[in-house]
């Protein structure tokens, strides 16, 4: 019998060992490029704009362009991490993404920045959630959950903890100097991370639970997974929500300032309303327990439709105003924890990072669409409330046709054995 690999520890349950400094190192990893590569450009974007000349508009049409180009490069990164695993992806990604954030950083003209932040978007597509969750799900196997929750809770303290730190390197460096800085801890901490703490060997695929259930016959399959009306719905389903989801972060400063709250004010609603999105997913995995999967998904994306129907229509006070902003957050922190298990729990592991990356690129192309969107529509309906009661009925189609994005055998799997999985 050979020995464990030096980093793995043995589950005492049963299931194959587990690496075990893949997931403080993802932790770590997952802070870092949200916060350097997603999280401190809005931070930045007044001093960059001030120093450079540059629009604003153009700015951010950047940034959602290396959000585009994230999810259309995630898709072949899929394929790459479920027949080689991360290391490989996560470490370049980390490479390219030190090399972009310097280049975005050192741009003489606005061709040259945009550029830099398309190769940006090449990188997150290697190093943010979807190559960490195909990681977590494959090695942690029927206790991905639990790892997943933690990755999750981890990351969403990207925002708490660098836009405080790159606030504090813009007061006494240009924007220039702040994203170098950056720069260096991104590679100081997510290259080394990545490189040593994701060698263990990459596990074999699972066969699918769903295929075991169907008798042999020689045939066929009908149509690859990704062309079933079941992933097609899911898929929609999902972007719709995402799209709702992100202009609502997008809008509820604005919102709040309509409904009289001042602009310190509507920054604490909004940064309570993050601190909310990480407690919320607290809460997955005994939802999770006691719920099927077509359940939960359209119950969650139905929710996050109520709150935001709520904060359209409630006048105030300002502090009920925040604590449904903080509702809001909590109900998006368990739609990152949906997206992220919805391929395992409807067609398993097997081909995970593909179907994945299929399934995320128009979430995420959304997610980059989402702050035009909702600028662009609240003028011609009437301001925020409207818009966010648009948003609501748009979370309410998503979670009518979610109801249609679970194959058959996947809908039979009762609730209980779906928890005893993780």
């Amino acid at each position: 019998m050979t020995r464990p690999h030096t980093d793995e520890v043995a589950t005492g349950t049963g299931d194959r060992p587990r690496p075990r400094l893949v997931l403080p190192a993802l932790c770590a990893t997952q802070i870092t490029s949200w916060g350097v590569l997603y999280y401190a450009f809005p931070v930045l974007l007044p001093h960059l704009t001030a120093e450079t000349g540059w629009s604003g508009t153009a700015a951010t049409g950047a940034f959602s362009g290396a959000l585009l180009v994230s999810a259309l490069v995630g898709i072949p990164v899929g394929r790459v991490l479920d027949s080689r695993g991360p290391r490989a992806v996560m470490t370049a990604g980390s490479l390219l993404g030190t090399a972009s954030v310097l280049a975005i950083a050192a741009a003489p003209n606005f061709l040259v920045f945009a550029g830099a932040w398309l190769c940006a978007g090449a990188a997150m597509a290697g190093t943010l959630y979807p190559p960490a969750f195909a990681a977590v799900t494959r090695w942690w196997g029927g206790h991905r959950v639990r790892g997943l929750t933690i990755l999750t809770l981890a990351g969403g303290l990207a925002s708490t903890v660098f836009a405080p730190i790159t606030a504090a390197l813009i007061e006494h460096m240009s924007w220039r100097a702040t994203y170098v800085t950056l720069a260096v801890i991104l590679a100081a901490i997510t290259i080394p991370a990545h490189t040593l703490a994701l060698r263990a060997p990459w596990p074999p695929a699972p066969d699918s639970p769903n295929a075991a259930r169907q008798p042999d016959t020689g045939a066929r399959p009908k149509r690859p997974v990704a062309r079933t009306r079941p992933f097609v719905l899911l898929a929609i389903a999902l972007t719709l929500s995402a799209l709702s989801s992100f202009a609502v972060v997008i809008g509820t400063v604005p919102l709040l300032n309509e409904r009289g709250a001042t602009s310190t004010q509507a920054a604490w609603a909004l940064g309570l309303g993050g601190l909310g999105q990480t407690l919320g997913r607290i809460f997955y995995a005994p939802f999770a327990r006691r719920t099927g999967v077509t359940t939960r998904t359209s119950v969650l994306i139905a929710t996050g439709g109520v709150t935001t129907a709520a904060l359209a229509v409630v006048p105030g006070p300002v502090t009920l105003l925040i604590a449904l902003a903080i509702g809001v957050g909590m109900v998006r922190g368990n739609l990152t924890l949906l997206q992220a298990t919805a391929v395992t729990d409807r067609w398993g592991a097997q081909h995970y990072g593909k179907l994945s990356g299929i399934l995320t690129a128009p979430v995420t192309i959304a997610t980059g669409l989402a702050p035009f969107t909702g600028a662009a529509l609240a003028g011609p309906l009437g301001g925020y409330p409207a818009l966010f009661l648009t948003l609501a009925a748009v979370s309410a189609v998503a979670a009518a046709l979610a109801l249609g994005g679970t194959p058959r055998q996947a809908a039979q799997v009762s609730p209980q054995r779906v928890g005893e999985a993780q």
